[in-house]
């Protein structure tokens, strides 16, 4: 597994696999062929089907500012490698002086066809959840303890980074109002969220009132394509951060703690990543927002005072629940579903840690179980409900007879 640092990225929403990815790839590119005179970059695959509303023109445009660009969305090429896949192509003059083949793999990551030499190396030895626990078992350590020891002291400056950032859009989100961009014309809901006055509110009908206000705040920072932290992607980022901004304000948890819960949510996000999916594209949204609540699950679980037992069993808990979740943005924007989802996923991460603390210590199904299963069932997904927008809410809501718009507009 790679370091937590290619997991957690400070960057612009509304998607690290359509805006992140594609942002990291061509800048790249573009500092290698300086002579170049003009790009060209084809999108194909999931990436031509929902750019425009995820914005994927607009950030390899501003990203090549300065040079002429052509994009090309070809939506009839099928690439069987990976649905986010794109090509962009160099020029000085007339002349093609070179071109890659880039496969934007989820949470910012690319890989770039017969390129090693951008592979990040591995820095974990374990690369499953029962290797994990039995290092940490036989080494009678905590699970943070285990990830500083492998990633370094360097990696506690980097995630208490991580955690202000996710911090300030929170905050920066709970202050705005008005109208998210796009043709659905959605309202901000989180600053209403977190000031509402509920007559005798109770404990339980507040505490999911403030983590909706949360994670409203962060997504749809993300949806306008504001700072926010892949966590693991960016139309999951609003999950663990509503999960660990709540349990500091209600729990007083330090951040020093919070850091921690950080790295414990890291290496479940980074298991995924390495032995499935993050991409909605490749395994629907199941591996976005199942993800994401997977993590934030066990970064409760941890603060509450689990031992590696709970954790996994909440992470489990977790992703169990979302199994088959399709990703069927509408009008590919990163709002509806997305947006609502991450709030009800931060209430249900919540809910797996306190199912998971009251639990007795004998599950039936491991994590690295339903991280296998989830694997395959992304796969076996239909690609309609694979982040094209051309199955599922996306393809009823365009249809239906009460809204008159067109979705080739």
């Amino acid at each position: 597994m790679q370091t937590l640092q290619e997991l957690y990225k400070i960057g612009n929403g509304p998607s690290s696999s359509h805006t992140m990815g594609p942002k990291r790839a061509v800048e790249i590119f573009k500092n290698k062929h300086l002579e170049a005179t003009k790009f060209k970059v084809i999108l194909y695959g999931s990436l031509a089907l929902t750019g425009k509303g995820h914005l994927t023109d607009y950030i390899i445009k501003e990203t090549l500012k300065g040079y002429e660009t052509q994009i090309e969305f070809n939506t009839e090429y099928k690439c069987e490698i990976h649905p986010n896949t794109f090509d962009i192509i160099a020029f000085k003059g007339e002349e093609n002086i070179a071109n890659w083949r880039v496969y934007s793999v989820g949470g910012g990551t690319f890989k770039v066809e017969g390129k090693k030499e951008i592979t990040v190396p591995d820095i974990y030895n374990e690369t499953s959840f029962y290797e994990i626990k039995e290092y940490c078992e036989k080494n009678n350590c905590d699970l943070y303890e285990y990830i500083y020891k492998v990633e370094g002291e360097e990696i506690k400056p980097f995630l208490a980074n991580i955690w202000e950032s996710m911090q300030k859009t929170i905050e920066k989100g709970l202050n705005k109002e008005g109208i998210i961009h796009g043709k659905l014309n959605l309202n901000r809901r989180a600053k209403g969220l977190f000031e509402k006055k509920i007559e005798n509110e109770n404990e339980v009908s507040k505490q999911n009132r403030l983590l909706s206000a949360y994670a409203y705040a962060t997504s749809e920072e993300n949806a306008t394509g504001g700072i926010i932290v892949t966590a693991p992607t960016c139309g999951a980022a609003g999950v663990l951060p509503s999960v660990l901004y709540y349990m500091k304000k209600i729990y007083n948890i330090s951040d020093e703690n919070i850091v921690k819960a950080l790295a414990v949510a890291g290496v479940i996000g980074n298991l995924i990543k390495t032995n499935a999916s993050i991409s909605g594209a490749e395994c629907g949204c199941q591996a976005e927002i199942g993800t994401a609540c997977s993590m934030a699950a066990a970064a409760c679980t941890y603060l509450l005072g689990g031992d590696l037992q709970k954790i996994e069993n909440s992470a489990e808990i977790a992703m169990e629940h979302h199994l088959g979740l399709t990703c069927d943005p509408i009008y590919g924007y990163v709002q509806i579903p997305c947006i609502e989802r991450n709030a009800v996923a931060a209430m249900r991460a919540m809910e797996c840690s306190n199912l998971a603390m009251i639990l007795e210590n004998d599950r039936k199904i491991s994590f690295d179980v339903v991280v296998e299963t989830m694997y395959e069932t992304g796969r076996d997904l239909q690609s309609h409900y694979r982040e094209t927008s051309e199955g599922g809410l996306a393809k009823k809501y365009c249809r239906n007879k009460y809204y008159n718009i067109d979705m080739q507009e």
